[in-house]
């Protein structure tokens, strides 16, 4: 194994389909995530996203999801699931615990067939990324 390259990569070259679509979108998702599924089960990527919302911050009582903490989900066509997610501060201390409670929420999830989740700092997280019922929610307008 070439060690320079990227593990998630790795795991999604073999089977990446071209012709992945993002889904129609939807208007109370976070205005920066990416949402990519080239699964033949349209219904697969809803339902990760779905299992992801269950996870919380313990320190704010939103979802991950809604407070923006996910950037991307990409699912291939053979259902691998690859998610790029942050954190609210690199000192956050569920630094070493999140990111696994998120890979276990979408393996969870039926059909899925393995996930990768990888811990990513830019864009920095920031009120901004929330999506528009979390900032309600918190009172941030």
């Amino acid at each position: 194994m070439n060690s320079d390259r990227d593990p998630k990569d790795e795991f999604l070259a073999a089977n990446e389909a071209p012709d992945a679509v993002e889904p129609g979108g939807d208007p109370s998702a976070p205005p920066n995530v990416s949402l990519l599924s080239a699964a033949a089960d349209d219904t697969l990527l809803d339902r990760v996203v779905g299992g992801v919302r269950e996870v919380f911050d313990p320190e704010i009582p939103l979802n991950i999801y809604d407070l923006g903490l996910i950037y991307k989900i990409d699912i291939n066509d053979q259902n691998q699931v690859a998610i790029d997610m942050t954190l609210t501060s690199p000192m956050c201390p569920v630094a070493g615990s999140l990111p696994g409670e998120v890979e276990m929420a979408a393996r969870g999830v039926d059909g899925v067939a393995d996930v990768v989740v990888e811990l990513v700092w830019e864009p920095t997280w920031g009120p901004e990324v929330m999506s528009e019922a979390a900032r309600l929610e918190l009172g941030i307008f």
